[in-house]
């Protein structure tokens, strides 16, 4: 009985924390099946999925504070993968290159994912 007291207790005390985490969740249920139903109507949905997955293999751009070579003076270039840019576009320019050049890759491998997918049906496995 006197767990049953104590479980309450605890319940009435984090129950604005419990019930934020539930519509939380609840929420991200309902956007994720409105997401769903209007990807079905777009043709164009796989295509967006697929450079979404790109983009979250691909690190983001990074800014750091260097020393100017001529000047010595803090100066301000973006990191990304390991190469300096002095300018931000530079760096997210070759940040897209990459996410495509995935994007890419994935419908070049697609043909023969599916193929292999048909034979496995075929054999029943």
């Amino acid at each position: 009985m006197a767990l049953i007291i104590l479980a309450g207790i605890l319940a009435v005390r984090y129950w604005p924390q419990i019930s934020g985490a539930v519509s939380r969740f609840d929420s991200r249920v309902r956007q994720r099946r409105a997401e769903e139903i209007s990807d079905r109507r777009d043709s164009r949905a796989h295509f967006r999925h697929t450079l979404a997955l790109a983009e979250e293999q691909v690190e983001n751009v990074s800014s750091i504070d260097v020393p100017d070579e001529r000047t010595g003076e803090t100066v301000k270039r973006y990191l990304f993968e390991g190469e300096q840019f002095a300018s931000e576009a530079d760096a997210l320019a070759v940040r897209s290159d990459k996410v495509l050049a995935i994007a890419r890759g994935f419908y070049v491998d697609l043909p023969a994912a599916l193929r292999a997918r048909k034979e496995d049906d075929r054999l029943g496995r």
